[in-house]
């Protein structure tokens, strides 16, 4: 089990000066080995305000997105493990000290966010899509697929970087990762409080992000997952559609012929996908390879 004095806070913050302060002097208070502020290219002050409340402060000299603020963390951080925090007040000290609790036992613990707690309806429900997609895609149930708050063990992390985008999907991508790679991932429910100031995300421009990355990683991994369902919808559709054209005029249309020479072709592909991912999962993936020399002995 992870104490705080193995356990490195990495705070990524774009312009979080009025609520900055408060968060890193509840988790000084904590004990944690070192509490770091990335300063992703702020421009109100955030991390003079980080530094004055006792955090080491890591800038970046332009806004670089909130993925590149982790991988800055992640880099310098000096900890056994890695406690992921918004910067914005949602989270509370207690559940920080619950999700460092099962790490050693696990490599990613989660965060889950009661869906009470999601700012609004339209929120929610695009998380409750996106989850169930995961849930589907990954073959584990995942209640909060972009939760920011999260603890993991660094080494699993590092190996993950090259797979992080710089932008607002790293939750997305290291919860997948870690699920596909077969690292150990638990899901604990914690309330996240309101936030200080306004949300940078925004579900409409950024939802199809959030998609896009989740398809990615999982072909990445399992490529028949995406492949083979597609398949099997064309090859229903094209043997329905010339079925009854057959019965009501005698032929088979030509389009019935495309739908399965596409459903054929489609799950070939992904057959194929799937036997390169396998061959080269045993030296290109992050997880593949023995975990005692890459993720460091346990």
């Amino acid at each position: 089990m992870a104490a705080p004095s193995s356990v490195s806070v990495v705070i990524p913050a774009f312009n979080e000066a009025g609520a900055i302060a408060g968060v890193v002097t509840r988790l000084v208070a904590e004990g944690w080995h070192e509490v770091l502020v990335i300063d992703d290219g702020s421009t109100d002050g955030t991390g003079e305000t980080a530094a004055a409340a006792g955090a080491r402060v890591i800038r970046h000299p332009y806004n670089k997105g909130n993925g590149a603020a982790v991988k800055s963390g992640v880099r310098a951080a000096t900890g056994e493990f890695i406690l992921i925090v918004d910067a914005d007040g949602q989270h509370q000290p207690a559940d920080a000290a619950r999700l460092i609790a099962p790490l050693g036992e696990y490599d990613l613990v989660v965060g889950a966010r009661d869906a009470a707690t999601q700012a609004t309806a339209g929120r929610r429900l695009g998380n409750g899509l996106l989850n169930a997609l995961a849930s589907y895609l990954t073959g584990m149930r995942v209640p909060d697929l972009t939760s920011g708050f999260r603890g993991a063990r660094r080494s699993c992390l590092l190996e993950c970087l090259p797979l992080l985008p710089n932008g607002f999907s790293t939750p997305t991508t290291t919860t997948l990762t870690f699920i596909k790679a077969g690292y150990s991932v638990l899901f604990l429910p914690i309330r996240a409080a309101a936030r200080t100031g306004t949300s940078k995300i925004r579900f409409a421009r950024d939802g199809a992000t959030f998609l896009l990355i989740l398809l990615k990683v999982i072909t990445l991994y399992s490529p028949l997952l995406i492949f083979a369902p597609v398949a099997g919808a064309a090859f229903v559709l094209g043997a329905a559609y010339g079925a009854w054209t057959a019965a009501a005029h005698g032929r088979i249309p030509n389009g019935a012929v495309v739908l399965l020479l596409f459903s054929a072709l489609v799950f070939l592909v992904g057959l194929v996908s799937e036997q390169i991912t396998t061959l080269r999962s045993g030296a290109a993936l992050p997880g593949s390879g023995d975990r005692d020399k890459v993720g460091g002995a346990r």
